[in-house]
């Protein structure tokens, strides 16, 4: 188990997808997604392995919930610098997702 201040350390925060390509050199069948936090963070690029229920034009202006302070790490010939959370489901990865739009940049906790 992991104690609170580990918790605390994770940094969850709201984005909007801006952009979506295919990562064609990804292993497993992936989108690279531009994700903006707002001026703070600003735009940050990730690799989702979400294609099973997501069409790029279902996603772009999308907010999604993604940890924003992980290493980044190359996935194919991608920089991914933030990683989309979702449930890893029966029928795919579902993204998890606002009740309410919110602002770009908005801490989850």
């Amino acid at each position: 188990m992991i104690n609170i201040d580990d918790f605390d350390k994770v940094d969850v925060r709201v984005g909007t997808v801006l952009d979506v390509k295919e990562n064609k050199k990804s292993r497993n069948p992936a989108y690279v997604l531009s994700i903006d936090f707002g001026p703070v963070i600003g735009v940050k690029k990730s690799s989702a392995q979400i294609k099973t229920l997501y069409q790029p034009e279902d996603l772009v202006g999308r907010q999604v919930v993604c940890c924003v302070n992980l290493e980044p790490m190359h996935i194919g010939s991608v920089k991914s610098e933030v990683r989309v959370l979702g449930s890893d489901s029966e029928q795919g990865v579902v993204l998890l997702q606002m009740s309410e739009s919110v602002k770009n940049g908005d801490r989850i906790f």
